[in-house]
């Protein structure tokens, strides 16, 4: 399976426009998806975005909530009524709307971020302060978890 993997910073034009990360691109034209799939993110100040896989996995969400219900259609409201799908033109750019780049904060660069089966775009600074917090979360863990260590029942492998 093909996954949106490493990071990338792009300018932004004065237009919105922003050259796809070519990888990104592979992916995305792989996934069946015609351009890219975005909406805010609900916890963070960065866009979400993917393929028609990110699609199907929202989309079972949704369906697993009870038809009518309250959280059904606020999770429907929050991921699909803020969403744009925004095509890839023929130099691998795409137009980040003013509402999107808005949310992000994002001006002059923004950064891709793979996440595997989506990826998140974020302002460039903002994201390093991002990833300095998961960074930190990530050490605690492995020390709560005791990794590394032989013997001790912990995940192994993931080194600094």
């Amino acid at each position: 399976m093909d996954q949106f993997v490493s990071t990338f910073t792009n300018k932004v034009d004065t237009k919105g426009r922003v050259s796809v990360p070519a990888s990104f691109r592979t992916v995305l034209a792989k996934d069946g998806l015609d351009g890219i799939y975005c909406y805010p993110s609900l916890d963070a100040p960065a866009l979400d975005a993917g393929g028609q896989l990110l699609i199907d996995k929202i989309n079972h969400l949704v369906e697993d909530l009870a038809p009518y219900s309250d959280e059904r259609d606020q999770l429907a409201t929050a991921l699909f009524g803020t969403s744009e799908i925004l095509s890839i033109d023929q130099d691998g750019r795409t137009i980040l709307s003013e509402r999107l780049r808005e949310h992000a904060g994002i001006t002059g660069h923004i950064t891709f971020v793979g996440l595997g089966e989506k990826f998140q775009l974020w302002e460039p600074k903002r994201f390093e302060t991002h990833l300095a917090e998961a960074r930190n979360k990530v050490r605690d863990l492995r020390k709560l978890l005791g990794a590394g260590r032989r013997g001790s029942g912990g995940p192994e492998g993931a080194r600094e």
